[in-house]
């Protein structure tokens, strides 16, 4: 059976295939007779449009790329769910393309994106990336970018952000409510938007409760979680004294509990320990896991809503937009009770 495409349908009703192309596109170039023709044939024929062919005539490709650093946090999970709430009703579809925290994957992948492969980027840098020339050069080629989470403060593209120097405040004084004093910084990269601000928070705590701030007591953790389990380790060996401990991010969360476990350290006698997570499973976790926890699927549906606003715009590029939603402190077991 021959294929049915535009070029077929074209011949049969003795129309350009750019004719038939707008009149499957509900174009108001075309006449509604035109129009009615074109589609009556394409039910007979049982016509399927292919996507990529449609796009060439409009130079869309009605896919939309959400690049982030891993599938392993939750929250990224969480915030694809939210994004393809959005893009599924307005007829995207969503290519998951992951960097492994890596930024020469984060560069590659979006250098593809120059030749028309995506409308637009959702995009959460990776722990590796400083330099943002490559986003930066993509969204002036009129491929919108929206970031989210992490972020380039320096970018002119919308973003979509929780308060995170609130979260790192919030963290800290909860540990020092319970009574910690020595507060140990769990650092996924100093370099990352919300390394900085949870950090920026977390000094601010101390602060305010007139303690000192103790460089040695932030711990520049990797992307392995074996090395991560044996610097901490080393860390609460050399400082027996820290009696409380902030995970930045999720994945540092189970290297924090094995450190501890191995030490024979209790969890929340000797030391409390509170974790940026969306995890499922801290509610079930030995002991439940105090969390600042964001709201990933609605940091998700509004980094997709700022995209699909910007792609109906000429100028998708100058859509700029920025929101910052709140997170919310959950109190479980790890870190014991009031005092």
């Amino acid at each position: 059976m021959d294929k049915i495409n535009i070029k077929r349908l074209a011949e049969e009703l003795n129309l350009s295939t750019s004719t038939i192309s707008r009149a499957l596109q509900d174009s108001y170039q075309i006449g509604a007779e035109t129009k009615q023709r074109v589609l009556d044939l394409a039910k007979k024929l049982n016509y399927v449009p292919n996507p990529h062919a449609s796009s060439l005539g409009s130079r869309k490709s009605h896919m939309i790329a959400v690049v982030i650093p891993e599938v392993f946090d939750s929250y990224f999970a969480q915030a694809i769910n939210g994004i393809e709430s959005v893009t599924q009703e307005k007829g995207y579809h969503v290519l998951i393309y992951m960097t492994h925290e890596q930024f020469a994957k984060e560069q590659a992948i979006l250098n593809t994106f120059h030749s028309g492969r995506v409308d637009g980027v959702i995009l959460s840098v990776s722990a590796e990336t400083k330099d943002m020339t490559h986003i930066q050069t993509l969204h002036e080629q009129q491929v919108p970018v929206v970031l989210f989470d992490r972020v380039g403060e320096a970018l002119a593209t919308s973003k979509v952000t929780t308060d995170n120097r609130e979260g790192g405040y919030a963290a800290t004084k909860h540990l020092l409510e319970r009574g910690c004093r020595n507060i140990a910084f769990l650092s996924i990269s100093r370099d990352l938007s919300i390394g900085r601000w949870r950090l920026e928070g977390h000094h601010k705590a101390l602060r305010d409760y007139d303690l000192p701030i103790n460089e040695h007591y932030i711990i520049d953790c990797t992307e392995s979680d074996e090395v991560n389990g044996k610097l901490i380790k080393a860390f609460l060996r050399k400082h027996p004294e820290v009696d409380g401990l902030i995970a930045t991010v999720e994945k540092l969360t189970i290297s924090a509990y094995q450190a501890c476990s191995e030490l024979h350290l209790r969890i929340p006698e000797e030391v409390k320990v509170i974790s940026f997570s969306n995890s499922r499973s801290a509610p079930w976790l030995n002991p439940s896991l105090t969390t600042i926890t964001q709201p990933a699927f609605e940091m998700g549906k509004a980094a997709a809503t700022m995209l699909c606003k910007a792609l109906k715009h000429k100028n998708p590029a100058s859509v700029v937009e920025s929101v910052i939603l709140p997170s919310q402190l959950i109190v479980r077991q790890s870190t014991g009770v009031a005092i």
